[in-house]
């Protein structure tokens, strides 16, 4: 009994210790190898925001080209020439997947898009849950290999009673936060804005990450092999693939863009390989030589774990 306690005690300090400040204080050092130094916000970028958009936007613009017969009602709205090209790469899709136009695969489009397929199966890590293994094909070092899901939360808002038994709170450097848990209050209040966000038609948000089976293969987040990067939503962001987007504002008045967050590859990375990625960045506004204070060390995510279904 003594032991099966204490087994279970040991379970939940090694799951919590990555959120406990004093011993983050005592322990970050120790792994300088795997800690990313970042001398200003501005600079914590592995790639560029254009890299980062131009991803998205070929693997969206793939994803609605496949699915027409699903997209029929948003396609109609859209500008003739948009239509055309839209037409075009679907046709284009269809020929190159040899596939009837009702067979919509949005891992086999991200294979064919992006050159790599990702699932979800039990981690490697014992006791870690359930991982993210690349499934086809080879990741390039910058490329983007997922993105965090979530609700996403200014730090005025409340979130106390969603973050509480939460681990997948994910803490941006401007103190935005995301919560990108997939149950209870957080996938309520996730589905409430999406649902409140919608303009006819058009869906400024996906929902799908929430089920087995989302329409945007890249929503399933949950060393290190990959690194978090922040990307806020331009206005230039085409209106019909935001659908895609696997988060939403808290609040619909919200001025700032919308922010995401999507994970990077450090280096090649071969089919059966898992993801995983160090949480913390160390923010350097000190010499060298000088100790570097637990105040400027910005944690990113509250505790080591792996990719889950981007309800992390």
């Amino acid at each position: 009994m003594i032991k099966f306690i204490s087994q279970v005690l040991h379970g939940r300090w090694n799951s919590y210790k990555y959120r406990f400040v004093p011993w983050m204080a005592v322990n970050l050092g120790k792994n300088e190898r795997t800690l990313r130094q970042v001398k200003a916000r501005s600079q914590d970028k592995v790639v560029p925001d254009s890299k980062v958009f131009e991803s998205l936007l070929s693997l969206f613009k793939a994803l609605f080209a496949s699915d027409l017969e699903r997209q029929r009602q948003v396609l109609h709205l859209l500008p003739f020439s948009l239509q055309t090209s839209y037409q075009a790469l679907g046709r284009s899709a269809q020929v190159l997947q040899n596939c009837h136009p009702e067979k919509h695969d949005p891992v086999k489009v991200m294979l064919d898009t992006l050159g790599f397929s990702v699932k979800r199966r039990p981690s490697s890590v014992p006791s870690a849950g359930i991982g993210v293994f690349v499934a086809m094909g080879t990741v390039s070092k910058g490329a983007v290999v997922a993105m965090y899901p979530g609700t996403v939360y200014e730090m005025y808002e409340p979130i106390f009673l969603q973050s509480l038994c939460n681990p997948f709170v994910f803490r941006c450097i401007d103190g935005i936060l995301i919560d990108g848990k997939d149950k209870g209050i957080s996938k309520i209040v996730y589905r409430s804005c999406s649902s409140r966000d919608r303009l006819g038609a058009f869906t400024f948000s996906d929902t799908t990450w929430l089920t087995a089976k989302p329409d945007n293969p890249l929503a399933v987040d949950k060393a290190a092999n990959v690194c978090y990067q922040e990307f806020d939503i331009s206005t230039e962001f085409p209106l019909e693939l935001c659908q895609y987007l696997p988060n939403v504002n808290y609040r619909n008045d919200t001025k700032r863009p919308l922010r995401c967050v999507v994970l990077v590859a450090l280096r090649d990375i071969r089919s059966g390989e898992e993801l995983f990625s160090n949480y913390y960045t160390n923010w350097v506004t000190a010499p060298k030589k000088q100790k570097i204070s637990t105040q400027r060390t910005q944690i990113q995510v509250y505790r080591r774990r792996q990719m889950k279904p981007f309800n992390i």
